[in-house]
């Protein structure tokens, strides 16, 4: 005989074992059965509530994150559906940690795994194929502390709104909010207030405002096929209340794990915004409104922000003499007519080209609405498509929101403020512009088509006519220039500097001249290319200084190289300081004070500049124009693990937002299916440097909707299509079928991770969970690449006027 046929009669014994009265229960439910089976019966219960020893660890077994949970002087590893079947298993036994409670929670946690198997089978024909090639998401530019540390704390709540209630539990608790589990159709509004009493607070305190309910916010929400998890913001209930809860999560500090889930996702983002943010291709650019000559309100651009690779945008547009001429290309009016339309309103598409004459330098620009309007689109994309300096802007904006902290503050308690004067520049600005450059490699190609519509126009063509684009000279920078600061970032102001250097590297010699200096570092720019040992130093010599520094020499000066620019023209070197004073950095120290008001600053100084170039880094990574993407090696290969996804939503990542319950996972098989991968991604980047700026390809989209209404991405890359009627037609059965979208991708290597960036938020972690904070630094230093999706449809349909119902038969003419 076995208990396979009396599992019933235990689990209806089970819940009376710790009673008093226990054995008059057992005979009264035993009555009808035989004096062997009321003996293993009994047997089988008493084992069950025996103590037991054994922990439980999860780790390997779950695909979920297990937390350390400590009971009764044991340790355990639960993922979170084992640590609340565990909690609910002990009431059965009087909170004492018995066989029963641990077969309960094994028991469940299989079940719980077979029925994940069996789901995931039933999608096995779509998610099998797309599986290598789904990406996480790990958002961006959202980093803002909690005022209180919360606890991971379950108990059982009821949530009304309305005349609507269900029940639940809480995940976690702290002061100010909460993070509960609901069922998935819970129908709840998340524009409105719930109402949520925590059962078993208010059986063991008596508080009026724990009796009554309180009133909560829902801030987001999360779900599975089973479960619904919502944040909590609480918007109503006294002070005491909170003292009350202030004191109850202190008094559990050591019993109940502190949760950590907000300041790792804080984390892992500014980890990932370090790879990326170097590499970022566009000009954040920041607007202030100023009263003009007539003391009527207009917008400028103050500020713009510099990475390394959007350095090239900023020397596009220097004159002759190192002038910027972005804010004649920027006036006021066409800011003004850009921040009052879309992203794709033709304001928002700009073109420009530079004509040289005696040596100087002159800009011609003109937004796509501004030809339109005078019917000279075809003469200036003709005129200027002919010249090495033609060039294709988007820009993008959006307005800031003043009442979120300009600060990262990412722990519990940290400072949301930056210096006064600080919070009253970035308070200046209004808006963000991404100016983006998305002329094509092939621009002179593409758009020699437009002459054919010129040709053919009614309108007769006169070069004179484009003199009215024409920008006006600025004579002064008029735009501040703001550098975001990386790894071996310089720690003193800048200043414009120029004098003969002579370098020296083994047997290699070489002369440069300085651009610009700082007592500990400089940037150079050599006679021709050099390829130095970025691993060696190199001695600089400085022969036209030396008369100013008497007895000290400058000859032979050990420094070392960061960085180089423009194909090795370019140097970035700083001191390599041992253990005797440098006499390179104690010279030019002494140059730059004696001689600060002569020489031009180009940055501020460390303090207050880094603090006013992280604000604006953080408001740019609020909403970004693109999104990030970052390739992560594997024992043999790599894959694309990450999307960058800011806090609003975007319409490229919602391409690829995969069709499983996971709300931050993106299938980008359309993408990278049939040796893609290998061929776009991983390939070109091995091949690459760090250092190297990003390459870029076009893909193009063709997204329809087949017959249950299920969306269908097909992608295929320009140069699959090399013929231009192909790509039209393309686009043409793209745009009857559903819509057309064009993609660039950028794509570059990476190099360390920036740890020291998220130095505090490490040594937060790895004392509350350890283990995650190893999988965080694990997962950053197996970046080997970064990228970008950006949509480049608007400028790709520009290349077809057939798109634009200005030429017939435009593809024959061209052929």
């Amino acid at each position: 005989m076995t208990l396979d046929l009396h599992k019933a009669l235990v689990e209806q014994l089970k819940p009376l074992l710790m009673e008093p009265n226990f054995q008059e229960l057992f005979d009264q439910l035993t009555a009808d059965e035989t004096n062997s089976t009321r003996f293993l019966l009994k047997m089988e219960l008493t084992r069950i509530a025996s103590i037991c020893t054994r922990n439980i660890d999860l780790r390997n077994k779950t695909e979920l994150e297990c937390e350390e949970f400590q009971y009764a002087g044991q340790r355990h590893y639960l993922d979170q559906p084992a640590k609340e079947c565990f909690i609910e298993a002990l009431a059965l036994y009087r909170d004492e940690y018995t066989l029963g409670v641990y077969e309960q929670v094994i028991n469940s946690h299989k079940q719980r795994i077979l029925k994940q198997r069996k789901s995931n089978q039933l999608n096995s024909i779509n998610v099998s194929e797309s599986s290598p090639f789904v990406a996480k998401g790990v958002v961006l530019g959202s980093y803002f502390a909690r005022s209180e540390e919360r606890m991971n704390y379950s108990m059982r709540i009821s949530v009304t709104q309305g005349q609507h209630t269900l029940s639940g539990i809480t995940v976690d608790l702290s002061v100010g909010g909460a993070r509960v589990r609901l069922p998935v159709k819970h129908h709840l509004r998340t524009s409105q207030p719930i109402r949520m009493k925590l059962i078993e607070l208010s059986d063991e305190y008596y508080h009026k405002d724990l009796q009554q309910g309180v009133d909560y916010q829902i801030v987001d929400v999360e779900q599975n096929q089973e479960f619904s998890w919502l944040r909590l913001k609480r918007i109503s209930g006294s002070e005491a209340l909170s003292e009350m809860l202030s004191n109850l999560i202190k008094g559990y500090k050591y019993r109940y794990k502190v949760n950590v889930n907000d300041v790792l996702v804080s984390t892992k983002g500014l980890g990932f915004e370090r790879y990326y943010l170097p590499h970022l291709p566009h000009m954040p650019l920041f607007i202030e409104q100023v009263a003009n000559a007539y003391g009527e309100p207009q917008y400028q651009v103050s500020h713009k922000l510099l990475s390394r690779d959007n350095q090239g945008i900023c020397q596009y547009f220097k004159d002759e003499d190192d002038i910027s001429q972005l804010s004649e290309f920027l006036t006021p009016a066409r800011i003004k007519l850009i921040l009052e339309s879309d992203d794709n309103s033709d304001h928002c598409q700009l073109f420009s080209f530079v004509f040289t004459a005696q040596g100087g330098k002159y800009f011609y620009t003109a937004s796509l609405a501004e030809l339109k309007a005078k019917n000279l689109l075809a003469l200036f994309l003709s005129f200027a498509a002919a010249k090495p300096s033609f060039r294709i802007f988007r820009v993008t904006k959006h307005e800031i929101d003043h009442k979120q902290s300009y600060k990262a503050c990412v722990l519990p308690g940290d400072e949301s403020r930056y210096s006064p004067k600080i919070e009253a520049q970035l308070a200046k600005f209004s808006h963000v512009l991404q100016l983006m450059d998305t002329t094509g490699a092939a621009a002179d190609e593409h758009y020699q088509i437009w002459e054919q519509v010129l040709k053919t126009s009614e309108h007769i063509a006169n070069a004179n006519e484009l003199k009215a684009f024409g920008q006006t000279k600025v004579l002064q920078h008029a735009i501040t220039l703001i550098s975001m600061q990386f790894n071996e970032r310089r720690n003193e102001s800048r200043f414009a500097f120029k004098t003969a250097v002579l370098l020296n590297q083994g047997k290699i010699n070489a002369i440069a001249a300085t651009d610009d200096i700082s007592s500990r570092g400089m940037k150079l720019t050599l006679t021709e290319p050099v390829e130095f040992n970025q691993d060696e130093p190199i001695a600089i010599s400085f022969p036209k200084l030396q008369t100013l520094a008497g007895k000290t020499s400058l000859e032979m000066l050990p420094y070392r190289l960061l960085h180089t620019r423009k194909n090795g023209v370019t140097l970035h070197l700083v001191a390599q300081v041992g253990h005797t004073p440098h006499m390179g950095v104690e010279f030019l120290n002494r140059l730059i004070k004696q001689n600060r008001e002569k020489l031009q600053q180009l940055t501020e100084g460390h303090n207050e500049f880094n603090e006013l170039a992280d604000g604006m880094k953080n408001i740019a990574v609020r909403k970004l124009a693109s999104v990030p993407y970052f390739l992560e090696r594997t024992a043999k290969s790599a894959f694309i693990s990450t999307l960058g996804i800011g806090t609003e939503q975007n319409h490229i990542a919602n391409l690829f937002a995969s069709k499983r319950h996971d709300t931050l996972a993106y299938d980008l098989s359309p993408l990278l299916f049939e040796d893609k991968l290998k061929r776009d991604f991983i390939a070109p980047i091995r091949a690459m440097k760090p250092q190297d700026p990003l390459q870029c390809f076009e893909v193009f989209v063709q997204l329809s909707r087949g017959s249950q209404g299920k969306m269908k991405l097909r992608c295929i890359t320009a140069t699959e299509l090399p013929e231009r009627k192909q790509q039209l037609n393309f686009i043409n059965q793209s745009q009857e079928l559903g819509e057309f979208i064009a993609l660039r991708v950028y794509r570059g290597a990476t190099g360390k991770p920036d740890l020291n960036y998220i130095q505090r938020e490490r040594d937060y972690l790895t004392k509350h969970a350890s283990h995650k904070t190893k999988k965080l630094e694990e997962q950053l230093w197996n970046i080997i690449g970064v990228g970008e999706f950006l949509d480049i449809t608007a400028e790709v349909l520009l290349r077809f006027p057939e798109q634009h119902h200005l030429l017939n038969n435009a593809s024959t003419a061209v052929e």
